[in-house]
This record gives structure tokens, C-alpha cells and sequence, in this order.
């Protein structure tokens, strides 16, 4: 698990700390005491995450864009990190085909410009790349992708990281070789209390149950290897850990998904949501036929990091769903989210232990 008193006063620099992801991984930085620095856009929602939660307390905020390389640039420069966590993303698929340009922008564009703000400013340990499963080139089969396997990515959104994972993997071979020791993290499907993206699976769940509507279910078939939030941030924390301690020896990529058994279609998701949300709850299904393509089947073996780095998913998907639930429902009942966050992050840590 992770090391709770190595972060005690670690500089970390985040970026795209507004972000679902970002402002979880914000929070618990900050609680495990690291000394917190956030460059990123505006919150992309509303209602969000970060402005539930995330105070100048938790995080020295720079609002600005990875597309804008000086300004990136004085940004790493100025906070001075030990650990960079790269997570800012257009992180949609749908988005993906309606901006592609923009997609390939911050997604590729916005990965170099920041490596090579820190091969400039000097002085950082680690860095984690956080890309997607969504990297590989999926031939819909049974088993999981392991990390060798060919990349590629069929939608800009898919394709775009995997360009990322391109450019991180020359950065190291060109500029790295001898620190800072670069990594990419390749997470699944995530689930947890604050996302309010559009299209997505589980904001969309309580769009529709807070205004006690039924759930429209697009792809019900499609699985993925679902898993809450705090599980592969756990896992890039413990990589970071490693980086940082051990060098370039696990500057690699690295798979962060649930067990086999939680990998589930989505209508096997939903109808948890809707026995965890109790109140009537139901779904219907309406299949678009006009819809762009999506995956229909993506796993992860994710042996590598349970090996190497002691890593595992501590959370079955009922459990990771029902902690969903109960923090959507503290939302709408106006309860206090900061305080919330921190309990979740409290439980999970004891789980599994």
C-alpha cells in the first residue's frame, strides 16, 4: 500500500488538478502531506469536483492551459516539483469526434510541452504520465492487454493517448535515460462521487435518479474494466513512490485495473446502481444506431503491477458502487463534500487490510 510518510513534504506538481481524477488525487495528496501545486483550465462542469472540495489549502492553483508551453513552462519552473502527475486530458471519446484537433492539442501537444518543461527546468525525480486502457489496439478479446502489446487506439480520444504514450516512451529513451524516471499509467473505466462529465456512464446514472428519471442505457452489452476512483490512484501514488526511490528500473508503462470478476457489461453496472439507489430506480435501453463507435469489449491483466509493485484493487464493484452512491447522495442532500472525500479516502486505505 502506499508509503504514508514518504509524501510528508514532497513538492508535487498536478496537472489538470480541476478534473475529476485530479481533484481526488489533490485531496489525498494533500492529507498524506505533500506540499501541492495544480496547473489546469477552469473546472470543465458544473457542478464539479474541485469546487466541492478542493480549497488553497489543499492545492496552489494555476489556472491556465498545457497548450500554452510558456506559461507551462514558468509554472514548473516556479513550483519546483520533486513529482510531476500529468492528468490533464480531453478525456471523452464522443468529445474526441466532435473536436478531434483539439483532442490531439492537449492530449499529445499538451504531453510534450510539459516534458519538456521539466527536461528544461530540472530538478524533478519522477513523473507519472496518466494515459487510459484505451491505448491498445483492442481486438475485442476475452483476455486482458498486457503492457507490451501493440498500441493504437480506433476513436482521436483512443488514438491521441496513445501518441502520448509514444512521446513519453522518446522522451525517456532520449532525454531520461538518467532520470527523471518516466512512467505512463494505464487506467480503466473509473467510477466515484464528483464526475459530472457528459456521456459517461455513472454521471449520467445520477443525472437521471436525482430527477428520479429512468437511466437511457446506450451500449449495454460493452464491458469494461470498471473500478473506483481511489484504485488506480492508489496505484499511481505507489509508482511514483518507485520512481522517485528506485529510478529509471520501473520508468515503464503500468496497467491499474479491477479483478476479472468485476469486469462487467453495463447493463450489469446499472443494475447495481439501481439496486444500491433503491427509490425506484430502473432503466430502459436505447440502442443508437447512428452512435459513433465505441469498444465494445476492453480488459487489463494487470499482473505486472501487483508483482512488482505490491499493488491490488482493494474494492469489489459493489462496494466501489455503493460508495458511489453514498456520495452523490450526501451531495444532493447538501452535505459537506471536503469532509466526505476525506472519509472515503480514510476507508479505503483500511480496506482490504
Amino acid at each position: 500500500m502506499i508509503d504514508t510518510t514518504f509524501w510528508k513534504n514532497k513538492r508535487v506538481l498536478v496537472t489538470g488538478h480541476t478534473g475529476f481524477k485530479g481533484s481526488w488525487l489533490c485531496l489525498w495528496l494533500h492529507a498524506l502531506g505533500a506540499k501541492v501545486t495544480g496547473y489546469a483550465l477552469d473546472p470543465p462542469t458544473k457542478p464539479n469536483l474541485f469546487e466541492s472540495v478542493v480549497d488553497p489549502a489543499v492545492v496552489d492553483s494555476i489556472i491556465a492551459d498545457v497548450r500554452d508551453r510558456d506559461r507551462l513552462q514558468k509554472a514548473v519552473t516556479g513550483a519546483k516539483p520533486e513529482i510531476v502527475f500529468h492528468c490533464a486530458a480531453q478525456p471523452l471519446v464522443r468529445a474526441s469526434y466532435v473536436n478531434p484537433v483539439e483532442t490531439y492539442e492537449v492530449n499529445v501537444m499538451g504531453t510534450v510541452n510539459l516534458l519538456e518543461s521539466i527536461k528544461q527546468a530540472g530538478g524533478v525525480r519522477a513523473v507519472v504520465n496518466v494515459t487510459t486502457d484505451k491505448v491498445y489496439e483492442n481486438r475485442e478479446r476475452l483476455w486482458g492487454y498486457r503492457e507490451n502489446e501493440p498500441l493504437g487506439g480506433f476513436d482521436p480520444y483512443s488514438n491521441s493517448k496513445a501518441c502520448s504514450e509514444l512521446v513519453t516512451a522518446a522522451y525517456r529513451s532520449s532525454f531520461f535515460r538518467e532520470g527523471p524516471a518516466l512512467a505512463t499509467a494505464r487506467a480503466g473505466n473509473v467510477i466515484g462521487g464528483g464526475d459530472w462529465a457528459g456521456d459517461r456512464l455513472i454521471p449520467d446514472c445520477m443525472r437521471a435518479l436525482a430527477k428520479k428519471k429512468k437511466i437511457i442505457i446506450r451500449n449495454p452489452d460493452s464491458v469494461r474494466p470498471w473500478q473506483f476512483v481511489l484504485e488506480p490512484l492508489s496505484g499511481y501514488l505507489m509508482l511514483a513512490e518507485k520512481l522517485f526511490s528506485e529510478g529509471t528500473a520501473f520508468a515503464a508503462a503500468w496497467n491499474f485495473g479491477p479483478d476479472d470478476r468485476d469486469e462487467r457489461p453495463v447493463i450489469g453496472i446499472v443494475d447495481e446502481v439501481c439496486r444500491q439507489w433503491g427509490d425506484g430506480a430502473g432503466y430502459t435501453v436505447r440502442r443508437m444506431k447512428a452512435d459513433p463507435h465505441e469498444a465494445g469489449r476492453l480488459t487489463l491483466d494487470c499482473s505486472k503491477a501487483k508483482l512488482l509493485l505490491g499493488w491490488r484493487p482493494r474494492l469489489s464493484l459493489e462496494q466501489a458502487i455503493a460508495m458511489t452512491a453514498a456520495w452523490y447522495r450526501e451531495f444532493y442532500r447538501g452535505g459537506e463534500m471536503h469532509d466526505a472525500c476525506l472519509r472515503q479516502i480514510e476507508e479505503y486505505e483500511k480496506a482490504g487490510t
